[in-house]
C-alpha cells in the first residue's frame, strides 16, 4: 500500500460515522452541481416561494435609518468624512483591503485576481481550486476580502450620508458585474462557505440600507433574492462541521440565522434559522473555554467570534426570540477578556490575525478589537462593563442611541487596572498604576485547539502596555500564504518575547495551518500577594530534542517599582539560547552595554516633560550578547513595518539561565548602579538555585530563587525552604520581605516566621504608615516575629 493511500486510510478510520457521512454528502454535492451546471440547470430558483416581501426585523426599520444617520454625523463626523472618501475610491474600483490601501481592480473589476501580487483563478469547479497554493492563487484572502461585498455597504452608508446617487450607481453595477463573472459553482469565490456567509451578510445590509432608494432598478430586490437562496444553500449543504469548526462555522450558522429570520420567502428559511440558532448555541459552549477565552489562543478569533455572537444576540432580542442564558454568559466572559486586556492600552494581538472583520473591514487593527465593548456596554448596562474608546459606528447602527448613552457612562465607569487570569484559556495579567498604570500579559496557556492552526509558537511569551500605549508586542502574522517563508517566521518562536533553544520553534510546523509536537505548557505558581505579584510557568516545547530542554520562566513584580523576568534552561549539553524583546514599531531603543532604555519616537511623542520610558536592564554575563536590532513587526494582515528588537544570546551549557529587570518610569535617570546575579560558595549550607541583587541609591533589593525540591537553602544572615523570597533594605533594616512557598524563614538563626505546611505566601512591609503584614493564610501571621523584622540587622 503506498504512502498517501495509507494516510488516507488512516485519516477515515478516525472518522466518526457522522463525520464519514457528511464528507461523503458533500463530495457528491459537488460534483451533483457541477453536473447540474453543465446541464444548464441553476441551483436555487426552486428555493423561493411566494410570500409578501421582506419580512423579519433587521437592526433598524426604514423609519428609523435617518435618526441613525443623524446620530453618526453628529457623534462621529470624521469617521463620516471617512466613509465618502472611501466611498469615492471604490467608484473608481480602487480597494482597501486587509492591510493593504489603494489596490487599483481597473476599469473592469477581475473578481478572481488577486490584485496585490497578480494572481488570477479560473472558471472552474470551486472544489478544484487549491487556493493555497500562492503560485495558482496569490494570496486567496486578498481575493476573497474583495469578494465579501463589504465595499457595497461603504457605497450604500456614503448614499445615506449625502444623498448622492452615484453611489447607488456603483453598488448595483459591481453586484450585477459579479453575478456575470461568478457563475455557481465555478471559481474561488464559492470555495469557502464563510465568504459566501459573508458576502450574503453584506447583502442584507446592502438590501436594508437601501430600502427607500428610488435609483434601484424594478428587478433588483428579486434579483437580490435569488443571490441569497443561492448562498444559503450552498452554506447550508457544505457547512464547515468538520472542515473546519471554528469561526468558519460560527460565520456560516449566523448567515444561516439572518437568512432564515430575514428571508422567510425562500423555502428553507424556517430550517436555517432553527440550525444557524441552534448551531450558535452549541459552539458557543464548545469554542469557549469556561473563562470567556476563545480557543484557538488567538485573540483576533475570540473578537471575531464574540462579534459573531454579538450580531446574533442582537437579531434575536429584535425578532422577539428568547436568549439562552448560557449565550449571554459566554458573552459575558468573553466581553471581561477584551476588558481586561486592555485596561491600560489598545489590545496587543496573541496568535493569529486574520486582518476582516464583521461589520467593518476597516477597523482591523489591534486598536479596534475593543470595538465589542461598546455593544456589550448596552446590552449588559450596569454589570461594569466598560470602555474607553466611546461610541462606535457599528454600535449606532446596531442599537441607535441606546448606543451613546449607555457608552458615555460607560466610559465614566473606568475602574483601576487590576491583577487578575483567566487560568483556562492560560492569560496572566499583571498590572500596576504607580509609577504610571502600566500591564503585562503571560501567555502561559495551550497552543491551541486540535492542530493549532491559529496558535503561534508563543509559549510564556510576555507582551507589556504602559501609560495607553503598547511597548513590548506580538510581531503579528502578516499573511497566511507567501512565496516565502514569512508564515513560518510570524508565527514561530523567534517572532515572541520568549525563550527560544537552537533557533528551533517551540512546536514543529506543518503547513501553514497546522503544528505538531505540540508544547505542554504548565502554570506552576500563580501567587498574588498584597503588594506584588509572582507567576512561574514551564513548557515541554525543547523537550523533544535529542537532550531535552525544559524552558522554566518566572514574573516577579514588584509594585510601584520594577519588573524582574528571569529564565531558566533545564537540561544537558550546549545549546543556543535566545530572549528576544519586540518593542512597538512607534518607540526608539537606546543601548548602553546590558542597559536599553526605550521611548516613544518623536513623531509620536507628546510635549509633557514627563513622558514614559521603559527601561530594560540585563544581567551582566560574558557568556551572553545583548544585540539591537531592527526587525518586521505586522500590525495587521498584510503589512509590515520595522521594529527594534532587543535579542539576547548564548551558546551554553546547560542548566542555564538569564534575568532582566524592566523599569517603567517618567524619566530616564539613573535606575541601577548595580544588578548583579550572585553564588555564595560554601560547602557548610546549601546555596539557593540563584540569587540575584538589584542596587537603588539607599535601597537593596535581594530575589533568591529557591529548589524545586523545597530544600532548605542558606543565604546570607537568611535560611529558608522557599522556593522564591524577597527583601528589601534600606540601610540595616528590613523595609519589604516576600516569602512564597515556604515553611519557614530564619535570620541569624532566629525564627522571622515557621509553621509545619507550606504557605503560599506571607508578606510584611515597614513603609510611611508603619508594620503591615499580609499572609495567604491568616493563620500564619501569629507566628510572624516583626520584633526580628523591625531590628537593625548587622551587614
Amino acid at each position: 500500500m503506498s504512502r498517501p493511500v495509507h494516510k488516507v486510510w488512516s485519516r477515515l478510520s478516525k472518522m466518526s460515522w457522522d463525520e464519514l457521512h457528511t464528507r461523503l454528502r458533500q463530495e457528491a454535492g459537488k460534483r451533483m452541481d457541477t453536473t447540474l451546471f453543465r446541464l444548464g440547470v441553476h441551483p436555487g430558483l426552486n428555493q423561493r416561494r411566494n410570500v409578501g416581501g421582506w419580512s423579519g426585523r433587521f437592526f433598524f426599520s426604514p423609519a428609523e435609518l435617518p435618526k441613525r444617520v443623524s446620530l453618526l454625523r453628529q457623534y462621529l463626523p470624521l469617521e463620516m468624512e471617512g466613509v465618502v472618501r472611501e466611498a469615492d475610491e471604490i467608484c473608481c474600483h480602487r480597494f482597501r483591503l486587509l492591510g493593504h490601501s489603494d489596490l487599483d481592480y481597473g476599469k473592469d473589476i477581475d473578481w478572481h485576481l488577486d490584485a496585490l501580487h497578480g494572481k488570477r483563478t479560473g472558471l472552474i469547479p470551486w472544489y478544484k481550486i487549491d487556493f493555497l497554493d500562492f503560485e495558482l492563487a496569490g494570496d486567496h484572502k486578498v481575493t476573497w476580502e474583495l469578494n465579501r461585498h463589504q465595499h457595497l455597504v461603504t457605497l450604500a452608508k456614503a448614499w445615506l450620508l449625502t444623498g448622492d446617487e452615484k453611489y447607488v450607481k456603483e453598488t448595483v453595477a459591481q453586484w450585477y458585474a459579479w453575478q456575470r463573472a461568478n457563475p455557481y459553482p465555478l471559481g474561488i469565490n464559492w470555495a469557502s462557505s464563510l465568504e459566501i456567509a459573508f458576502r450574503s451578510l453584506s447583502w442584507l445590509w446592502l438590501r436594508h440600507l437601501l430600502a427607500d432608494c428610488s435609483h434601484l432598478p424594478a428587478s433588483f430586490e428579486n434579483d437580490l433574492q435569488r443571490g441569497l437562496a443561492l448562498g444559503g444553500r450552498h452554506i447550508e449543504r457544505y457547512l464547515s462541521t468538520y472542515f473546519s469548526p471554528n469561526t468558519h462555522l460560527l460565520g456560516e450558522a449566523l448567515a444561516l440565522f439572518f437568512l432564515g429570520t430575514l428571508c422567510p420567502q425562500i423555502a428553507s428559511a424556517e430550517q436555517w434559522k432553527k440550525d444557524g440558532w441552534r448551531i450558535i448555541q452549541e459552539e458557543a459552549l464548545r469554542q469557549v473555554r469556561p473563562d470567556g477565552v476563545y480557543f484557538e489562543q488567538s485573540l483576533y478569533y475570540h473578537v471575531y467570534a464574540l462579534d459573531f455572537f454579538l450580531h446574533a444576540r442582537l437579531l434575536a432580542l429584535r425578532n422577539g426570540m428568547e436568549i439562552p442564558p448560557d449565550l449571554d454568559d459566554v458573552i459575558r466572559k468573553m466581553l471581561r477578556v477584551v476588558q481586561t486586556l486592555a485596561q491600560v492600552g489598545p489590545l496587543d494581538g496573541f496568535g493569529d490575525d486574520d486582518g476582516g472583520r464583521l461589520f467593518n473591514p476597516r477597523r482591523n487593527r489591534p486598536e479596534h478589537l475593543t470595538d465589542p465593548l461598546a455593544i456589550g456596554a448596552s446590552l449588559f448596562r450596569g454589570e461594569g462593563l466598560s470602555t474607553a474608546t466611546g461610541v462606535t459606528e457599528e454600535a449606532i447602527w446596531l442599537l441607535g442611541g441606546d448606543a451613546v448613552a449607555d457608552t458615555h457612562t460607560a466610559a465614566r465607569q473606568s475602574c483601576p487596572p487590576k491583577t487578575t487570569c483567566f487560568a483556562d484559556g492560560g492569560l496572566y495579567i499583571l498590572a500596576d498604576l504607580d509609577p504610571i498604570p502600566q500591564q503585562m500579559v503571560i501567555d502561559a496557556g495551550p497552543h491551541g485547539t486540535g492542530r493549532s492552526g491559529h496558535g503561534h509558537a508563543d509559549a510564556l511569551s510576555v507582551k507589556m502596555s504602559l501609560d495607553n500605549r503598547v511597548w513590548l508586542v506580538d510581531a503579528g502574522t502578516f499573511a497566511y500564504v507567501t512565496p516565502g517563508s514569512e508564515r513560518r517566521s510570524f508565527r514561530g518562536t523567534l517572532a515572541h518575547n520568549t525563550m527560544t533553544v537552537d533557533g528551533l520553534d517551540q512546536a514543529e510546523p506543518e503547513g501553514p495551518f497546522a503544528w505538531s509536537a505540540l508544547p505542554i505548557t504548565q502554570t506552576e505558581h500563580w501567587i498574588r500577594a498584597a503588594k506584588s505579584t509572582l507567576f512561574v510557568g514551564s513548557h515541554s516545547g525543547y523537550e523533544r530534542l535529542a537532550q531535552p530542554v525544559r524552558h522554566r520562566r518566572f514574573v516577579f513584580h514588584l509594585g510601584g517599582s520594577f519588573w524582574m523576568v528571569r529564565d531558566v534552561a533545564e537540561g544537558t549539553g550546549t545549546h543556543l539560547l535566545q530572549t528576544s524583546w519586540h518593542f512597538a514599531p512607534d518607540l526608539e531603543v537606546s543601548a548602553e552595554k546590558n542597559k536599553f532604555v526605550a521611548s516613544p519616537s518623536i513623531a509620536h511623542r507628546s510635549n509633557s516633560p514627563f513622558a514614559s520610558h521603559l527601561t530594560m536592564l540585563a544581567v551582566p554575563d560574558r557568556q551572553w550578547n545583548y544585540d539591537l536590532v531592527k526587525e518586521q513587526i505586522s500590525p495587521t494582515y498584510g503589512a509590515v513595518v520595522l521594529a527594534p528588537v532587543v535579542r539576547c544570546s548564548a551558546q551554553v551549557a546547560l542548566p542555564s539561565e538569564h534575568a532582566v529587570l524592566l523599569f517603567p518610569s517618567t524619566d530616564t535617570g539613573e535606575v541601577s548602579r548595580e544588578f548583579l546575579r550572585i553564588t555564595e560558595r560554601t560547602t557548610a549550607t546549601k546555596i539557593p538555585s540563584a540569587v540575584y541583587t538589584y542596587d537603588l541609591r539607599e535601597t537593596w533589593h535581594c530575589m533568591i530563587f529557591g529548589h524545586q525540591d523545597s530544600e532548605p537553602w542558606t543565604f546570607g544572615p537568611w535560611s529558608s525552604d522557599a522556593m522564591f523570597f524577597y527583601v528589601c533594605m534600606r540601610g540595616q533594616r528590613v523595609i519589604h520581605l516576600l516569602c512564597c512557598q515556604g515553611t519557614s524563614v530564619y535570620l541569624h538563626g532566629e525564627p522571622v516566621f515557621s509553621r509545619v505546611t507550606p504557605l503560599q505566601y506571607l508578606e510584611w512591609t515597614n513603609g510611611e504608615t508603619g508594620p503591615q503584614s499580609f499572609a495567604s493564610d491568616d493563620a500564619a501571621l501569629f507566628s510572624l516575629s516583626e520584633a526580628a523584622l523591625e531590628a537593625s540587622i548587622p551587614t
